[in-house]
């Protein structure tokens, strides 16, 4: 099936404040319908990029009413795969290049789902993309609420690893569901979904999923595990998720998520019942209200934060509203992608296995500020080549470039520096090493390369480095001249 490629411009700009910390937003309306009768709003939506997550935060909405006790969601009536009229919204844009889905044999396959949630009819979509051979199917899956900017970022930020290792990913259409509808609205005729009824969705694609059901579109196999991740404002839907995990319960009243993977997010988040790995970035751990939760390894908090300096709030290596570049600053091209994988490769070792992941430090602050080595990058934290052995500065957060360069992404473009503002404000920056500094530190290309490789094959040994990733990290470091 052919997903189009579509961009929208968002409709408004986030400001950046020291709110970033709490990512669970406000929100409007109801996608598709006047809101839905009921005391409650459902999780927030930001305004994000496709190639990266929304924004900071700001007052969270009002959760749904939920069961006093663990109760039985029911599942939704499923449709498809659904070929048409017309081409599907695609949710996936950001992927690196020569690594998209037929690259892994894998497919994308669109379903509609509808019934009832918090009271009120709903009708949306969910994507399912998985390996087209059912036996390379790992039975690990990821499922995601769609973010408001209209991308499935939590796949996109993970997907050489999860294709590479037959992980399946779901993302369910809620927050910027009126994208999709304006995408194709004779497809996507009747879709909405109330403010409050996210949650419930979400419990009910997963009971779906994990279901013997012949609708399902996972029928025939076996779904060993499943997580829930999000990123900026959709971490603030997980989280606000959290309260209805602890009481929605499969048909057979078995647990609906394994997991969850909140990322792009400093909030401080309740303790749960199964395992969850937070991943906050420099921009989040820049601010003075990042979460100071420790880790834990009893039933009751089985939780992991995991902090990378040189990771930014958004992926600019490979975000298509990022290129060309539209910032003050050139953008970081720090693989975000190899290292949120970790943290969703320990996650699964965590929820499948059994296995608890290593603890790991924090990036050292100085008052509300990143502290920073003798080479200009951030002390602490889970270690890269990038920041052992660097030939450029990272840091957080990057602004747009005024004027704007003549060149933009159809983004910027539409939405000029309204948009740049946006996006680069979400962005890290990197400053690179001279000729002369690189010289200095290494004395030559080969000695580098050298280095690097070393250093790569230590992390990798300790753990906090994936194989599939190698090629990439050496490849970076061929292209370093000097």
């Amino acid at each position: 099936m052919k997903f189009t490629h579509r961009l929208i411009v968002g409709t408004s700009v986030i400001a950046l404040s020291a709110t970033i910390g709490f990512t669970v937003l406000a929100q409007g309306p109801a996608q598709g319908q006047p809101p839905a009768a009921g005391p409650g709003q459902g999780p927030g939506r930001g305004q994000g990029g496709p190639g990266g997550a929304g924004g900071p935060g700001g007052r969270g909405a009002p959760a749904a009413n939920l069961p006093p006790v663990p109760t039985a969601v029911t599942l939704p009536t499923v449709s498809g795969p659904v070929t048409g009229p017309g081409n599907p919204y695609e949710s996936v844009q950001s992927l690196a290049p020569g690594k998209g889905l037929a690259d892994f044999k894998y497919e994308a396959k669109e379903y509609f789902i509808s019934g009832t949630a918090n009271g009120q009819p709903y009708k949306t979509r969910i994507v399912v993309r998985k390996p087209i051979s059912n036996s390379k199917f790992s039975g690990l899956v990821l499922v995601e609420p769609m973010h408001p900017s209209g991308s499935a970022h939590m796949f996109e930020m993970t997907s050489i690893y999860s294709m590479t290792s037959g992980h399946a990913a779901v993302d369910i259409s809620a927050g910027g569901l009126q994208q999709v509808i304006d995408a194709n609205p004779e497809r996507y005729k009747g879709f909405a979904v109330g403010n409050a009824q996210v949650s419930e969705i979400i419990a009910q694609v997963g009971a779906l999923v994990k279901s013997k059901e012949s609708s399902s579109p996972f029928a025939g196999l076996k779904v060993r595990k499943m997580v829930l991740g999000g990123t900026s404002a959709t971490a603030g839907t997980l989280i606000q998720y959290l309260n209805a995990h602890m009481v929605f319960r499969t048909p057979d009243m078995q647990r609906i998520y394994d997991g969850f993977m909140p990322t792009s997010n400093g909030s401080v988040i309740r303790q749960i019942d199964v395992p969850m790995v937070h991943v906050p970035t420099m921009l989040e751990v820049s601010n003075a209200n990042i979460t100071t939760r420790p880790d834990g390894d009893a039933p009751g908090d089985q939780y992991r934060v995991y902090e990378f300096p040189g990771m930014g709030h958004v992926d600019s290596r490979d975000n298509v509203r990022l290129i060309p570049n539209p910032c003050a600053i050139p953008v970081s091209t720090f693989p975000l992608q190899a290292y949120m994988s970790v943290a969703l490769d320990y996650l699964y070792q965590w929820v499948d296995k059994g296995k608890a992941p290593p603890k790991a430090d924090r990036i050292v602050k100085e008052g509300a500020a990143m502290a920073v080595d003798e080479r200009g990058n951030p002390r602490g934290g889970i270690r890269s080549p990038y920041v052992d052995v660097p030939v450029t500065k990272y840091g957080v957060p990057n602004r747009g470039a005024n004027p704007l360069p003549a060149k933009t992404s159809e983004y910027v473009t539409k939405g000029g520096q309204a948009a740049a503002t946006q996006m680069c404000g979400l962005s890290a920056f990197q400053n690179d090493y001279s000729k002369e500094e690189l010289v200095k530190l290494y004395g030559s290309k080969k000695a580098y390369r050298s280095m690097v490789e070393k250093r790569l094959n230590e992390l990798q040994k300790a753990g906090w480095s994936l194989p599939v990733y190698k090629e990439m990290i050496l490849a970076d470091a061929a292209k370093v001249e000097f």
